[in-house]
């Protein structure tokens, strides 16, 4: 492969193009948008700024979140009084449904994290589409001219997990709840009448890698996306398995996957990629499924060890 776009979530995906700056010469990141919040006032985006980070060479490599190094006073300020979830009215149209109170922020918000927000939060406050405030903020911290980050959609996709207790947004679910309330199904609020924008639907013409992400959470907004699993069916994909022999390397992926009816292994990854995949990668499974299935080294420990796959994955 020549010209390659990622399709990515949060961690798994992140972390494997963090190598491929070492490999490839540019490519494209398609980022999943369902995880955005807005809260203390700015759209936060945590799969793509996690994404920018990482090519930024900003990325706290502890947590796979966030700036490295960064402070937390601000946060420190409007938790003073504890951390509580309280919906409020979304200040833009791509937080309705998804807006809450900067008076005791849940999400542990760092300092120069938050000025990233409020970088791409004016920009969309002036008129830009997510993709035009997205550059801005790409060209704002540095990242290469040669690699282009791109939401999957201008339109708003909410991802709330449904529990016993009623359906919550997944950061709610997630950090201030702790992924504690067994997940009994997935929603993509908004996913029917989203539409994926150009510069993601040209970008899928080029032979596409699917790290290890979560395939519910990370890939499901996504592909619920309109334009996207059609542009998938026409090009050739590979994805990474996010699990290692048998079991998932971080992350709710077994839960979630369990909670939608796939299965939580390997086969339940090519089950939800099975009208567009062309090759499954895998760490110590033996997989029977309706694609190529190559045995590898998925281990993401280092730099080193994603460009040592990211080579594996476009000879594949």
């Amino acid at each position: 492969m020549s010209d390659v776009t990622f399709l990515s979530g949060g961690t798994g995906t992140p972390k494997l193009i963090d190598g491929a700056r070492d490999v490839l010469n540019g490519f494209n990141v398609v980022v999943n948008t369902g995880d955005d919040i807005e809260i203390s006032g700015n759209l936060v985006c945590p799969d793509v700024d996690t994404v920018l980070y990482t090519l930024a060479d900003a990325i706290d490599r502890d947590r796979w979140w966030g700036v490295r190094g960064d402070t937390h006073a601000t946060h420190e300020a409007l938790t003073r009084d504890g951390a509580k979830v309280e919906r409020v009215e979304p200040a833009r149209p791509l937080g309705e449904g998804r807006a809450f109170s900067g008076d005791g922020e849940f999400m542990r918000i760092g300092d120069k994290d938050r000025a990233t927000h409020t970088v791409r939060s004016s920009a969309l406050d002036t008129g830009a589409t997510l993709t035009e405030a997205t550059e801005r903020v790409a060209s704002w911290l540095g990242v290469p001219d040669e690699t282009r980050v791109l939401p999957v959609t201008d339109d708003r996709v909410a991802t709330y997990v449904e529990t016993e207790d009623g359906a919550t947004h997944f950061q709610v679910w997630w950090v201030a709840e702790d992924g504690g309330p067994e997940p009994r199904g997935v929603e993509f609020r908004g996913g029917d009448e989203a539409t994926a924008t150009d510069a993601a639907v040209e970008s899928l013409e080029d032979d596409v890698i699917i790290g290890p992400s979560n395939p519910v959470t990370s890939l499901g907004p996504m592909l619920a996306v309109d334009g996207v699993r059609e542009a998938l069916r026409e090009t050739h994909v590979v994805a990474v398995s996010p699990f290692v022999g048998g079991e998932v390397v971080s992350g709710p992926a077994a839960r979630l996957m369990r909670a939608t009816g796939l299965p939580a292994s390997s086969r339940g990854v090519y089950e939800a990629y099975s009208d567009f995949l062309d090759v499954l990668v895998v760490d110590g499974e033996e997989v029977d499924v309706g694609c190529r299935v190559v045995e590898e080294d998925t281990t993401l420990e280092t730099r080193e060890d994603a460009a040592r796959l990211t080579e594996r994955l476009i000879e594949v």
